[in-house]
């Protein structure tokens, strides 16, 4: 059976590495094939496309909804293009006739795109037309540009080598027909490969009627990598990252304290995405259990590493703490009202409103009068969100606290005293705890505490909870 792997825009930067580490790596049984490969754009090509993912600087897209005139976003999309094409300088440079090819596609779809874009344009300055009923279609085609472009250089640099490479575009372009449904579109592309004897590469950007990017975002490529191991049976799901899934952030706590994770499982992996950490996109992650697919995290950089494996049924035989992780762009939206007691409808509002605006809300905890809910997104939502809940219930104390959440994770953690343990760790680095919650399931301890206590926080509880384990470099080794 085949494996789905997915390797991220950071890795498809470093090509060379990654051609050598995982394309070109043969199995004994089958060599370089049954393998379908999911590539997102090169690191930073998307940044430039749409805006910057972390400081919103705009790109191509963003410049074209805002632009007054062509000039802003043309001008923005020509360097899109200067860069594109330096990559495939950089990856084909000893080899005209491949460089020309590679030219050949990806200017071809940035002609594309202006000449689509322009029109758009000019048919908005008429008065039936909105620019704003059509900027979805245009992010996602500014998008599928991103993954396309290393999509076809991966194919292209595989047949140079005597691999019998296929590009599977699901970015819809020229499609003359209507768009299927996103799983129609995943099982119709892949119907007719022949995995034995045709390494398959796709890009990271499916092109659907629901429009991938209305739901998902900039989440896309990790749907699209679970929704074709799902359509296509595959035997277990990879992603290749420029890290390992450890114990906590090596940059923080320090390389030599680390260890890698060798199993865990699917709940584990959605409390990591609900801190922000990048393991699999929790809708992801569903698609894959359901189908009863394993997934498999590996560095791009060890390939003979064998990663963690995240499944379904496991839990640690031994009750205990596997990941100190956290997030610092938190805020707590705290709610203090006496008239909430007793009314389980209270928030209802509240939660509409963080839904509406888009906001993150990655936990929220009660007690009699009050309701605080954590929440990711910029200081300028947060303080919208609060005049929003104040002006819907005029009694309501409204107070916005700037924290960070630290968590304690495990697929087991019924570990006696671990909250004794966790309060003592932080209490002995001179860090004062804001709140702290633990469910009866008990696979996470969330603890809030002072955004500039993080850092500190993270190194204690990894000192208390992790490194008297004396791991030899793995934990939950797989079998």
């Amino acid at each position: 059976m085949h494996s789905v792997e997915k390797i991220g825009g950071t890795s498809m930067s470093s090509f060379s590495e990654v051609l050598n580490n995982i394309f070109l790596t043969e199995h004994p049984e089958h060599g370089v094939y049954q393998r379908i490969f999911v590539v997102s754009a090169y690191s930073g090509m998307t940044n430039q496309l749409l805006e910057h993912k972390k400081t919103g600087e705009p790109g191509v897209y963003q410049r074209f909804a805002e632009a007054s005139s062509d000039e802003a976003w043309q001008k923005a999309l020509e360097a899109v293009r200067e860069a594109m094409l330096a990559k495939n300088a950089e990856i084909f440079g000893d080899n005209s006739h491949a460089l020309q090819q590679a030219n050949q596609f990806i200017n071809g779809r940035i002609d594309d795109c202006t000449h689509v874009m322009r029109s758009l344009q000019q048919l908005c300055h008429y008065g039936h037309f909105q620019l704003a009923e059509h900027l979805m279609k245009v992010r996602e085609m500014l998008a599928s540009l991103g993954e396309a472009h290393s999509a076809f250089n991966t194919v292209l640099a595989l047949k140079l080598r005597g691999i019998n490479a296929r590009f599977a575009d699901l970015t819809g372009w020229q499609q003359s027909r209507a768009p299927l449904s996103f799983e129609d579109t995943i099982t119709e592309h892949f119907k007719n490969f022949d995995f034995a004897s045709e390494l398959v590469v796709a890009p990271g950007y499916t092109h659907c009627r629901e429009g991938l990017m209305n739901t998902f975002d900039r989440g896309y490529t990790e749907i699209t990598f679970a929704q074709i191991a799902a359509a296509t049976g595959a035997k277990e799901a990879i992603i290749h990252k420029e890290f390992h899934l450890s114990t906590a952030d090596p940059n923080l706590v320090g390389h030599d304290k680390v260890v890698t994770i060798g199993m865990t499982n699917y709940d584990v992996a959605d409390q990591l995405s609900n801190l922000g950490m990048e393991a699999i996109h929790p809708r992801a992650g569903r698609t894959l259990r359901r189908a009863g697919v394993e997934l498999r995290i590996k560095n791009a950089f060890e390939p003979e590493h064998a990663g963690t494996l995240i499944c379904q049924s496991y839990s640690s035989e031994i009750p205990r703490v596997e990941i100190i992780a956290g997030r610092k762009d938190v805020f707590g939206i705290e709610v203090f009202d006496q008239e909430m007691l007793g009314d389980p409808d209270y928030d209802t509002q509240i939660t509409n409103i963080i839904k509406q605006l888009r906001i993150y809300m990655v936990n929220k905890s009660r007690d009699a009068n009050s309701i605080t809910y954590f929440c990711s997104g910029s200081r300028k939502i947060i303080n919208r969100a609060a005049r929003l809940i104040e002006e819907h219930y005029d009694k309501a104390e409204v107070t916005v606290h700037n924290v960070a959440i630290v968590s304690a994770i495990g697929s087991n953690m019924k570990v006696k005293g671990i909250l004794a343990k966790i309060a003592t760790a932080l209490a002995d680095a001179g860090i004062s705890v804001q709140a702290l919650q633990q469910t009866i399931r008990q696979v996470e301890v969330q603890i809030v505490v002072q955004e500039s206590d993080y850092d500190s926080a993270i190194k204690a509880l990894h000192r208390a909870l992790i490194e008297p384990e004396n791991y030899n470099g793995v934990i939950n080794q797989a079998v």
